[in-house]
């Protein structure tokens, strides 16, 4: 049932629509891409904020310039003697933060990497007022220039796509950043259905929905048809792990087979229990993640598993009971 503040938004496009739909796209647009308040918005994320931020705090915090924000990136390194001199790049989703991330940090710093976790512009500890993939993607070039280059990128989220489009160099005015590898967990594989949705959440009619899709050609000089990952990632043929549970509520799982779909250099991870949100500290996950971005640095590659859009046998099976209990 929609709250009365989704009711009175819906009524004020209604008007705007009927006047001009145009401006009702452009209003919807820069309502969709204008990042909120990052204090917790729950009791819950505030307990979880708390939990990390004494990992955090023992993090090096680096600030980086983009146009219309300042950026934040948090270094965790391995010791001396353990670091095996790998770099990962973790981008946290929307409407989340680094601080989230810090379990698939601490497991790719136990495995000798140096993990570089993203505040995307908004978001965290970094300025701004405005995420859309463009700008994600010009923090990403951000992190790359001072961290980088990396071995890997893993994505949440809206980082999926976000990785892949730095990857693919999608954004046409930002370098390509090229790693060696690619996870992406409970990602969107199609920018264009996240439109819709949020069309339909604000009411727009057909017209306004053509104006509020239109203004992706204005930031990213290329249409909405392009942000789908058959489109980002047809030239991609890297190792891709594709990690998502089949009970994620955000983002169905048939996105995950549309990414694991795109051929036999994508390996899927059925997280079954995790939902969209736990996947990311889920103790199976980060583990998988750790020994696939591993591999980046002693040659291995994936070796003959093709998984289409109907990939049924998990790499690794987390759907138990037990593992299932571990972030209830």
């Amino acid at each position: 049932m929609a709250s009365l503040l989704e009711k009175i938004t819906r009524a004020g496009f209604r008007i705007v629509d009927a006047c001009s739909p145009d401006k009702a796209g452009e209003l919807a647009f820069r309502l969709f891409t204008r990042t909120r308040s990052t204090k917790p918005q729950s009791e819950k994320e505030r307990i979880a904020l708390a939990k990390a931020a004494g990992r955090m705090a023992e993090s090096e915090t680096v600030r980086l310039m983009i146009p219309g924000s300042v950026v934040a990136t948090h270094v965790f390194r391995p010791s001396p003697a353990d670091d095996n001199g790998g770099r990962v790049l973790i981008v946290h989703g929307y409407r989340s933060r680094s601080d989230h991330m810090v379990a698939v940090a601490d497991r790719l710093v136990a495995a000798g990497f140096t993990a570089v976790c993203l505040d995307l512009p908004g978001h965290g500890a970094s300025t701004g007022r405005v995420l859309h993939l463009p700008k994600a993607v010009e923090a990403i070039d951000a992190a790359w220039r001072q961290h980088g280059p990396f071995d890997a990128f893993v994505g949440h989220s809206f980082g999926g796509p976000s990785v892949l489009a730095a990857a693919s160099g999608a954004i046409l005015h930002v370098p390509r950043r090229l790693p060696k590898r690619i996870v992406t967990i409970a990602a969107p594989a199609d920018m264009g259905e996240v439109f819709r949705w949020a069309g339909k959440l604000l009411g727009l009619g057909p017209a306004a929905q053509r104006s509020f899709e239109r203004q992706v050609m204005r930031v990213a000089g290329r249409p909405l048809s392009e942000f789908r990952v058959d489109r980002l990632a047809q030239d991609l043929s890297l190792p891709i792990l594709v990690v998502h549970a089949e009970d994620d509520k955000e983002v169905a799982f048939d996105n995950a087979r549309a990414i694991a779909a795109l051929g036999d250099h994508t390996e899927l991870f059925r997280a079954n229990g995790y939902g969209h949100r736990r996947i990311v500290s889920a103790p199976p996950v980060t583990a998988a993640v750790a020994d696939f971005v591993s591999k980046a640095l002693d040659g291995g590659e994936v070796i003959g598993l093709q998984l289409p859009a109907s990939a049924q046998s998990p790499i690794v099976d987390p759907d138990s009971k037990e593992d299932s209990r571990r972030l209830a």
